[in-house]
């Protein structure tokens, strides 16, 4: 096959360059995957040895595709080219040359985050470190970024300056002691020990220079320390390196990623050619016009714009929401909009955040709506552990008897009671005809307990029969406040300083939203009716969805995918970009590209969505809209806002509000209706074969009516009145369809 075939000048360029340091600037939705696989193939087709070929990617996924386009374009040969990710590709090198280092050898083992941890565990009794001074998973993150740094314990020991360094540094001295002794290699260590080898045994990395006479780094502005000095030593030889990415969409700088290593490249390899691919592909030139606008912001950067010959494209609908839940319907009902009139499928549509907690009140939405959706990235929120144990103490304190629940945090947080233990306990409840609580809360009775753990199962009786009493007397919300902190969870969870104990202890704050949230509402605002809503959620989740599903995902989540039909939720000030970036201007400059890269998913239509006050972590905020938000021209956005009434309350239909300027505030009149009156609704734009829906028509029970898509069927229930018709049509071969009137692309017969 032409191997040229399809591709652009810059494109070609790309492929061409064989000789050389390459830069290739590869915007988003630009085809650096097809310019990359089109480059091993022109390198093969020309007569280089697959294995003088090595194709470095950052997940298997990418590396298996780009494997099978080069065995369609080449065939059988194009296996013998080294194509993985770093780290595989180390384990492979390692296999290979680790005996050239002292007290290795060729079968080591490679431990996972929890064997490393268990080494560490034994270090720090070793040491006569307090676990809960030094937590295993502080101390195995300070470790991990040394090795990401190339820092052995030597290094880092010279370099620790202050007390708690100074014992990471015993710590990690033991801790690689035992890994050797074990003849095991952590994750991290896959790439210091290469460097360490290539560096230390100069005839091994002189026989892979000469073999690598041609090296391919992708989302080279992802690499981190170690993966740059690999890269550098290997190429050192030929300089046939060709690096691509986008310095625009370097995001991972918390993970450890060095955005300098794409910006300095040029210096680095002074000779090298710099190749820009700016014409997207995926993108109409409105969302690429919005996203150049956002991205020219940022200083440190190298000059790029996205360009394409797409069509110029809907405009960006922004919504301004007057809170969480009313942007969370506004997202819910435009999705179905989507579905009902364009004939959009749901696969079609990501919803974007930057945070996990955002989740929670957006997936009530769809859940409340019957969207069927999946979470990329992160579990549901009411499936997350943490929101699981404290539901699990909730239903126990309601209900003693629940077996199942105080199994799941009998020993949540840990209280030394061992399995044996709990085997026992069950056992003597079941021969006693008592329930597992009654044993628990009279652990004397029971046979053979030591005192030991008897303490502790006295202690976690009194504290549920304590909060059985604050039941009746305190708001949901502060029981769940008391539960979570008297019964030693959060404390637990702030012991150890690790990343997703941070994300942890942000999802039980957003719990206490839930609850407050609960408070407002129509039913009595006991634990009773908390539990009752919560597992009414709870099922409606598990029910049996569709293939066809809204993706939920974080923006970092959202790196190298693509969508039709993009929302980017909760643009404020504080949350978008992050408040804990806002006094660092490398910081916010990152939040800026996670931006710009929620922007570049969208393909043809992008939502962006703001509040004019939410509820976060328990507390009401009003944050200002976010700069993002405000760096897009006017030309390229469709403003609308919830219109309120008198008494501050949303009504349920939204008005178009042009020129807000770059302040995007409502205006005086705006804030001030009084919610009487007609409301005009922005009107959707037929598209395709769509039919617009008609609201005027009388529907009667034996009507025939016909759908866009499931054609003619008769009416067999009519329900409520105006715009809240709600129909139920039966479809030949289709089954009983509800429709609502206002949104059902159908028509009378």
């Amino acid at each position: 096959m032409d191997i040229f075939e399809g591709l652009n000048p810059a494109q070609v360029a790309a492929v061409e360059h064989t000789t050389g340091p390459l830069l290739i600037m590869a915007g988003a939705g630009s085809g650096k995957t097809k310019v990359l696989t089109c480059k091993i193939a022109n390198l093969l087709a020309q007569g280089v040895a697959p294995y003088n070929i090595l194709a470095i990617t950052f997940t298997n996924k990418a590396a298996t595709e780009m494997r099978e386009r080069v065995d369609r374009m080449i065939g059988p040969k194009a296996k013998d080219v080294w194509l993985s990710t770093f780290h595989a590709f180390c384990a492979r090198f390692l296999r290979r040359e680790i005996e050239a280092l002292e007290g290795y050898k060729h079968n080591f083992v490679i431990y996972d985050s929890s064997d490393s941890q268990t080494v560490i565990k034994t270090c720090l009794r070793e040491l006569n470190l307090d676990e809960k001074q030094y937590t295993p998973n502080s101390i195995q993150a300070a470790i991990s970024n040394a090795k990401n740094t190339l820092q052995g314990p030597r290094a880092f020991e010279q370099s620790a300056d202050n007390f708690f360094k100074e014992k990471v540094s015993d710590v990690y001295k033991l801790y690689q002691k035992k890994l050797r002794a074990n003849n095991a290699l952590d994750f991290d260590d896959l790439l210091m020990i290469t460097v360490v080898l290539l560096e230390e045994h100069q005839d091994i990395c002189a026989k892979y220079q000469a073999r690598f006479k041609y090296i391919m780094v992708d989302e080279y502005q992802d690499t981190n320390g170690a993966q740059y000095q690999l890269t550098k030593l290997l190429a050192a030889q030929h300089h046939n390196l060709c690096v691509v990415g986008d310095a625009d969409q370097s995001i991972y700088g918390w993970r450890g990623a060095d955005i300098r290593n794409i910006m300095d490249f040029e210096k680095d390899y002074p000779e090298v050619q710099t190749i820009k691919l700016e014409q997207n592909y995926r993108s109409t030139k409105t969302i690429l016009a919005a996203a150049n606008a956002v991205i020219e912001n940022n200083i440190d950067r190298k000059p790029k714009e996205l360009w394409t010959e797409n069509a110029g494209g809907e405009k960006i609908t922004s919504y301004l929401a007057n809170d969480e839940r009313d942007e969370a319907q506004f997202i819910a009902t435009t999705v179905m909009k989507q579905k009902t009139i364009f004939n959009s499928s749901f696969g079609d549509i990501a919803i974007l955040y930057r945070t996990n907690a955002q989740s929670r009140v957006l997936e009530e939405g769809f859940m409340r709506a019957g969207i069927p959706y999946t979470m990329v990235g992160g579990l549901k929120f009411y499936d997350r552990k943490e929101i699981k144990d404290i539901h699990a103490y909730l239903r126990v304190i309601f209900n003693p008897a629940d077996t199942v629940s105080l199994m799941r945090i009998i020993n949540v947080p840990k209280r030394g009671l061992g399995d044996a233990t709990i085997a026992k306990m069950n056992e003597f409840a079941a021969m006693n005809d008592m329930t597992l609580f009654d044993v628990v809360s009279n652990p004397a009775q029971v046979p053979g307990l030591t005192a030991r753990v008897k303490k502790p199962l006295e202690i976690f009786a009194e504290f549920v029969f304590k909060m059985m009493a604050y039941q009746d007397n305190l708001s949901v919300h502060d029981l769940i406040d008391r539960v979570m902190n008297e019964s030693g969870y959060i404390a637990e969870l702030e012991s150890e300083k690790k990343p997703e104990n941070e994300t942890r202890l942000e999802n039980l704050k957003e719990l206490l939203s839930v609850a407050k949230d609960f408070e407002k509402g129509d039913e009595i605002p006991n634990l009773e009716n908390f539990l009752s809503q919560v597992a009414l959620v709870s099922d409606i989740d598990n029910a049996n969805l569709e293939e066809d599903r809204v993706t939920f995902m974080t923006l970092h989540s959202a790196k190298g995918l693509e969508f039709p039909i993009v929302f980017i939720a909760g643009m404020e000030e504080g949350l978008f970009p992050h408040s804990r970036t806002l006094m660092n201007e490398s910081e916010l400059e990152e939040e800026r590209r996670a931006c710009y890269v929620g922007i570049t998913r969208a393909e043809r239509k992008l939502y962006l969505t703001n509040a004019r006050g939410r509820m976060i972590y328990g507390h009401t905020v009003s944050y200002p809209q976010s700069r993002f938000l405000s760096e897009i021209p006017e030309e390229y956005m469709e403003r609308l806002v919830v219109r309120q009434n008198a008494y501050g309350f949303a009504n349920s239909s939204v008005v178009q509000q042009r020129g807000y300027g770059s302040a995007f505030r409502p205006s005086v009149q705006m804030q001030q209706a009084s919610g009487h009156g007609t409301i005009t609704t922005p009107v959707m734009q037929q598209t395709g074969t769509a039919i617009r829906p008609d609201t005027n028509v009388n529907w009667h029970v034996g009507d025939k009516a016909k759908h866009g898509k499931w054609g003619t069927g008769t009416v067999v229930s009519v329900r409520g009145s105006g715009e809240e018709v709600e129909l139920k049509i039966a479809f030949p071969g289709q089954g009983i369809k509800g429709l609502m009137q206002k949104y059902a692309p159908i028509s009378k017969e």
